[in-house]
C-alpha cells in the first residue's frame, strides 16, 4: 500500500504504526514518532496560511545500536507514502573548505530521487502508448513481412508474445543514439564539487542540441532492447517541465532524508584536527535542517519542510552534544530497543518479506521447495542471539550471516542435482553453526 500526501487522510498515525509493523519487530515508540511526524505534514497542508509556513517538520533523532531498524522504518515509511527518500552517511560529508561532499549534495541527492519516483509513475500512465511504439520498431526488425496493424490478427498476437517475453532470448539490430559532450566541459566540471558539476547542470534544449547526437545500429538480445526502448518511447509522452515541477514539489512537502551515522559528526574539545571538520559539518548542516534554497540542476529547492530523521549508536558521545542550534531543529528523540532471541525468531516468521520468505523463493526459481522446521527457526534466533552478545552486536543483520551459513552447499549444489524438497531442522542448524560458535576465534571470521 502506498500513498500519496494528498491522500495522507487515510493515513492516521495508528495505520501507519500497523503498515510499519508488517516488516519491523517491536520498536513502538520510534514507529509512533515517525507516524505523528507524517501525519503533522497532512495537518500543516490543510491549517490557514499563516500558519502553514511558520510550522516546522518534527525532525527526529533515533537512538540505538547497528541493526535494531532504524534505517528500515525511515525507508519502509518512505514507501508507504511515495515520498523522495535518500539515505546519506553523515562522516562523508566535511565542511566547506575541507576536501569531499558538502552537505548540500544530500538534497541534489533528494532531487534526484523525486524525480525518479515521479518519473516512474508518469511512465506507467503512458506505458500503453510506449509499448505499441516499442512493438512496432520490434516486430519490423523480427517479422517485416507482417503488416503494422493495429486490427491485423498476427500483428496482435506478436505483440502479445513480444511483451510475455517470448522473444527475449533472440537477437535483434536497433537503433540507438547518443550524446556526445565536447571534452571541455569535463575538464571545467572536474573543479566542482560532486554533488554539483558542469554535468549537473540542466540545460537549455538550444544548447543541448546544439552536441552532436550521434545515431548507430547495434545488436543486442530482445528483452534488453526492449527494456531500452520502452524507456526511451516512454520520455517521449512525458512532459519534461511538468515532471520537474512536480518531482521538486513532493521534495519540498514530502521529501525525507536519512541521516545515518549522526554520532560521528559529534566533534570533542579539541581545536585542531578532524573534530573541528566534524564541527564544521554540523554548522554546515543547520540552514539545511533549519530551512534554506538549494540550487539543483532541476533548479531551486527549498527545505524548510523536508523531514530529516538523523540515526546514530551514541555511545561515546549524547545528542546534547551537538551544537545547541541543530539540537533544536531535532526537538524529537526516540531510542530503539536492542534485538534478543525473542525478536529474532518475530522476525523471520511474522515480517512479510523474511528472510525465511526471501530464501523461500529463491529456491523456487530452481524448483525446489524449501522449508524450516519450527525449531530450526528457534535454533537459529538462538544463534544469532549468542553471536551477537559474544561479538559485535550487529541486530537483525546477524541473521543474513547465520542463514547464508546454513544454505551455503544447498544454495551451491541444488542446480546440480535432482532434489524438489529441502527440509531444514534443529539438527541441520546445530551441524552447521554449533562449532563457529564454540570457537569464538573462528566464529569472528565466519559469523
Amino acid at each position: 500500500m502506498a500513498i500519496q500526501e494528498k491522500d495522507y487522510g487515510a493515513l492516521t498515525p495508528r495505520k501507519i504504526v500497523k503498515e510499519l509493523s508488517r516488516f519491523i519487530i517491536g520498536q513502538d515508540d520510534a514507529k509512533k514518532m515517525v507516524a505523528i511526524a507524517i501525519r503533522n505534514r497532512w495537518r500543516r497542508l490543510r491549517v490557514p496560511n499563516d500558519f502553514k509556513k511558520e510550522i516546522s517538520p518534527n525532525n527526529i533523532i533515533m537512538i540505538g545500536p547497528t541493526g535494531v531498524g532504524k534505517t528500515e522504518i525511515a525507508r519502509r515509511l518512505a514507501e508507504l507514502i511515495k515520498a523522495p527518500f535518500v539515505k546519506v552517511e553523515a562522516t562523508k560529508y566535511t565542511e566547506v573548505g575541507y576536501v569531499g561532499r558538502n552537505v548540500e549534495s544530500m538534497i541534489r541527492d533528494l532531487m534526484e530521487s523525486g524525480i525518479s519516483l515521479v518519473k516512474m509513475e508518469m511512465m506507467q500512465k503512458v506505458r500503453k502508448k510506449a509499448e505499441q511504439d516499442v512493438s512496432r520498431i520490434l516486430l519490423k526488425e523480427l517479422y517485416p513481412q507482417v503488416i503494422e496493424d493495429e486490427e491485423n490478427e498476427t500483428f496482435i498476437k506478436l505483440r502479445e508474445m513480444l511483451f510475455e517475453g517470448k522473444f527475449d532470448d533472440r537477437e535483434v539490430e536497433v537503433e540507438i543514439e547518443e550524446t556526445t559532450t565536447p571534452p571541455m566541459f569535463g575538464v571545467i566540471g572536474a573543479g566542482f564539487e560532486s554533488g554539483m558539476d558542469l554535468g549537473d547542470l540542466d540545460l537549455p534544449e538550444p544548447i543541448k542540441n546544439l552536441f552532436p547526437k550521434k545515431k548507430k545500429r547495434k545488436k543486442m538480445k530482445v528483452g534488453d532492447a526492449r527494456k531500452l526502448l520502452l524507456e526511451k518511447a516512454s520520455e517521449k509522452y512525458i512532459d519534461q517541465t511538468k515532471l520537474r515541477e512536480e518531482a521538486k514539489e513532493r521534495v519540498e512537502e514530502s521529501g525525507i532524508v536519512f541521516i545515518d551515522e549522526f554520532d560521528k559528526i559529534v566533534g570533542s574539545d579539541t581545536t585542531s584536527g578532524p573534530d573541528v571538520s566534524r564541527s564544521g559539518v554540523q554548522r554546515d548542516l543547520l540552514p539545511i535542517v533549519e530551512g534554506t534554497t538549494v540550487a539543483t540542476k532541476y533548479g531551486p529547492v527549498k527545505t524548510d519542510h523536508i523531514l530529516f530523521i538523523a540515526a546514530g549508536a551514541f555511545t561515546k558521545h549524547s545528542p546534547s552534544d551537538l551544537i545547541p542550534e541543530l539540537q533544536g531543529r531535532f526537538p524529537i528523540r526516540v531510542e530503539l530497543s536492542p534485538l534478543g532471541e525473542k525478536e529474532f525468531y518475530r522476525i523471520l516468521t511474522e515480517t512479510e518479506t523474511s528472510l525465511l520468505r526471501q530464501y523461500e523463493a529463491l529456491f523456487a526459481t530452481e524448483g525446489v521447495s524449501l522449508k524450516f522446521t519450527d525449531g530450526a527457526i528457534k535454533k537459529i534466533a538462538h544463534y544469532a542471539n549468542l553471536a551477537n552478545e559474544r561479538m559485535e552486536d550487529l541486530g537483525a543483520r546477524r541473521l543474513q550471516t547465520i542463514m547464508a551459513k546454513i544454505l551455503e552447499d544447498h544454495l551451491f549444489e541444488v542446480p546440480d542435482i535432482d532434489v524438489k524438497e529441502i527440509t531444514i531442522n534443529a539438527r541441520t542448524v546445530e551441524s552447521k553453526l554449533a562449532k563457529f560458535i564454540e570457537n569464538e576465534d573462528l566464529s569472528r571470521y565466519i559469523i
